[in-house]
Formats: structure tokens, C-alpha cells, sequence
């Protein structure tokens, strides 16, 4: 019963992506931080709030709407998007492309007995098995396999 939970758990991909999710987790603690003890400060600096941005609000019918708050996670938010994106999605991105070499066409031609699309260089068709070595006219032989 544990050998099967065990052998799951210690695949490669399953840690990888738990150590994945705790550095994701560990970085944007650190975002976080950074936008609460640089950023929101000097929006507080630059539009007059006194104090700590992040505890700006507004209220409503006696409700306290935090939107220095939301303004906070909204700037963690895009930092650690960012970070993402110029740091993992486009230089693998760029290494994919690297390594994709693009697909030269290839000429098709249709069997003559089912009339799939195969290549013309095909010398039996890998739909219905025919030989194609008599292109000019009718296959010499055809094969089905079981």
C-alpha cells in the first residue's frame, strides 16, 4: 500500500514540482516584502499619504474599503508576473526555438487502393499496407495486416 504512494512521490517530476512551489512560494514572500517596504512608501510619498500606503482606505457607510491594500498585491502581483515572464517563459521560449527545426513539406500522393494521403517517396502505404512499387500502374500486391 505505501510502496505504490512512496514510488509516486519520490518520481522526479512530483519533487521537482514541489520544489517548484516552494521557491514560487519563498520569492513571492520576497516580492511581497519589497513592495511593502519600498513601493507602497513612496506612492505614499508621491501622492501626500502619511504612514504606510498600504493602510490607506475609504469607507462607505461605515465599511472600510483597504484599497492601499489591494494596491499592494496588485504591485506584488505584477512583479512577480514580470519576473516570470522576462526570467523563465522567454528564455525558454528562445531555447525551444533553438531546438524546433522547422518541418520541410513533404510530398503527398493518394494510395490507389484507399486513397489515404502518404508520402510519395512511401514505398507501401501505411494505411492499407499496399505495395507502391508500380506507381505507373495498379500496385503489384496488396497486404493486410492482422
Amino acid at each position: 500500500m505505501f510502496k505504490g504512494f512512496r514510488s509516486f512521490l519520490l518520481r522526479g517530476n512530483v519533487v521537482d514540482l514541489a520544489v517548484g512551489i516552494v521557491i514560487g512560494a519563498a520569492f513571492t514572500a520576497v516580492v511581497t516584502g519589497f513592495v511593502a517596504a519600498f513601493l507602497t512608501p513612496l506612492i505614499g510619498v508621491a501622492t501626500g499619504a502619511v504612514g504606510d500606503y498600504s493602510k490607506e482606505a475609504f469607507e462607505v457607510g461605515g465599511t472600510s474599503f483597504p484599497y492601499g491594500a489591494f494596491l499592494n498585491a496588485l504591485i506584488s502581483f505584477l512583479l512577480v508576473s514580470a519576473v516570470i515572464y522576462f526570467a523563465v517563459v522567454v528564455p525558454v521560449g528562445k531555447l525551444q526555438s533553438r531546438f524546433d527545426r522547422p518541418e520541410e513539406p513533404v510530398a503527398k500522393i493518394d494510395c490507389p487502393e484507399c486513397l489515404s494521403r502518404i508520402p510519395a517517396a512511401a514505398s507501401r502505404c501505411s494505411y492499407c499496407t499496399t505495395e507502391l512499387t508500380g506507381r505507373q500502374g495498379l500496385p503489384t500486391q496488396t497486404l493486410q495486416s492482422h
